[in-house]
């Protein structure tokens, strides 16, 4: 059975978009080339900072640009889309209703796999966009999980990494990821989560996930999930 065309709404950023193809390949249960998935990925790294947007501070809305860029996908013969940026998931919706095919809903996945591992209160780590839009919250309560979110001190310490940082293209340091999910820890989370996908990146570059079990990332969890929707098997391991 051919595997479905997966439609990339990438950009979001460039950087978590090069990071989510290659752990689609690394998770892919596959021998030759012809047995990986088909992904058209649109790197769309012009739209408008959702952050930016969902805080009062810009009038440019992401959503034309994600709507459009769906509806390309889509036109292009995707039979359905992932968008690998949690922040942009407060447009779910509104993206989903501008098309015919399915787009995957990174947060729920990712809260999915926190409820399957048996967590009630999950610490999540993300943009300001995310925390006062409380889209883990609304997806959580669903779930029967509570999701917390860092005082504001901590939440501009994850902002700093992830703008300043990640964004930048600049290194972060071990002890600053692992005091973030020590701060979560102390707020009694039984999982913690990186709601943003720059955060995947560091985590991932740093080699971060053998020494921090409890830690869910996000972007691994779409990963997984595409493979999976596509028809594909994931890797043993």
């Amino acid at each position: 059975m051919q595997s479905k065309l997966v439609g990339v709404l990438g950009g979001v950023g460039p950087m978590a978009t090069v990071y989510f193809e290659q752990m689609v390949l690394e998770l892919t249960e596959a021998s030759c080339d012809q047995e990986h998935l088909n992904m058209l990925v649109y790197n769309h790294a012009a739209i408008p900072d959702r952050t930016a947007f969902l805080l009062g501070e810009s009038k440019r809305s992401p959503l034309f640009d994600m709507a459009q860029d769906a509806q390309m996908l889509a036109r292009a013969g995707c039979d359905f889309l992932v968008l690998p940026c949690n922040t942009a998931h407060f447009f779910h919706e509104h993206i989903q209703n501008a098309v015919s095919i399915p787009l995957l809903n990174i947060i729920e996945e990712t809260v999915k796999v926190c409820a399957a591992r048996g967590a009630r209160r999950i610490g999540v780590l993300a943009t300001a966009g995310t925390v006062v839009t409380d889209t883990y919250g609304l997806v959580s309560r669903r779930f029967g999980l509570e999701s917390v979110y860092p005082d504001a001190a901590t939440q501009k310490q994850v902002m700093a990494v992830i703008y300043d940082r990640i964004k930048a293209g600049k290194p972060v340091r071990a002890k600053e990821m692992a005091a973030l999910y020590a701060r979560m820890r102390e707020d009694d989370c039984d999982a913690i989560v990186l709601g943003c996908t720059e955060l995947s990146v560091a985590h991932r570059d740093l080699e971060l996930q053998a020494a921090h079990p409890d830690v869910v990332d996000s972007l691994e969890t779409l990963a997984r999930r595409t493979i999976e929707y596509a028809g594909k098997k994931l890797r043993a391991g």
